[in-house]
C-alpha cells in the first residue's frame, strides 16, 4: 500500500511540472504581440538602386517573425524569420537569389541592419515602426 501512495504522489508532482492545463505552461503562455509585430518604414541604403525605401509588415510571436516586405518594385511574403537577444533575422528567398536582413532592435528602432545576398553583403538597412498618427501636424 505504501507503494501505490509514493506513486501516485509521483504521478502529481510529476502533473505539476509538466506543460498543461495547470502548472507552468500559464506562466509561459504570451498571447500579447512581441514588439516587432506592425508595420515599418525601412531605408535600404547600397544596393543597385541607391537608397530604396521599403515597409516590413511583421507579425511576433515569441521568437518565431512573419510577415511580408513592400517596395515600388513589389512584395512578396517572408520566407522565414526570427527574433532572438534584439536581433532581427529575415529570410527571403527570391528568383534572383536568397535575401538575408538583419538588424538590432534599439530604443523601438531597428539599426545597425546589414542586408546579404546569397552570403554577400549587400548593402544596409534601418527602420522605424510607423504609426496612424506620422505626418499629420495639423496646419
Amino acid at each position: 500500500m505504501r507503494k501505490i501512495s509514493l506513486a501516485g504522489a509521483m504521478i502529481t508532482a510529476a502533473s505539476l511540472l509538466l506543460p498543461g492545463p495547470s502548472g507552468f505552461a500559464l506562466v509561459q503562455d504570451k498571447s500579447t504581440p512581441g514588439p516587432l509585430s506592425g508595420s515599418w518604414e525601412c531605408m535600404s541604403r547600397g544596393g543597385p538602386q541607391g537608397d530604396t525605401a521599403f515597409t516590413l509588415d511583421l507579425s511576433q510571436d515569441g521568437a518565431k517573425v512573419t510577415g511580408s516586405v513592400s517596395s515600388a518594385q513589389g512584395g512578396m511574403e517572408i520566407t522565414s524569420g526570427s527574433f532572438k537577444d534584439e536581433m532581427l533575422e529575415i529570410h527571403l528567398d527570391t528568383p534572383d537569389g536568397n535575401y538575408l536582413l538583419t538588424a538590432k532592435l534599439h530604443d523601438g528602432k531597428l539599426t545597425k541592419g546589414e542586408t546579404s545576398l546569397d552570403g554577400k553583403a549587400y548593402g544596409t538597412w534601418e527602420g522605424k515602426k510607423g504609426t496612424a498618427a506620422e505626418g499629420k501636424t495639423g496646419g
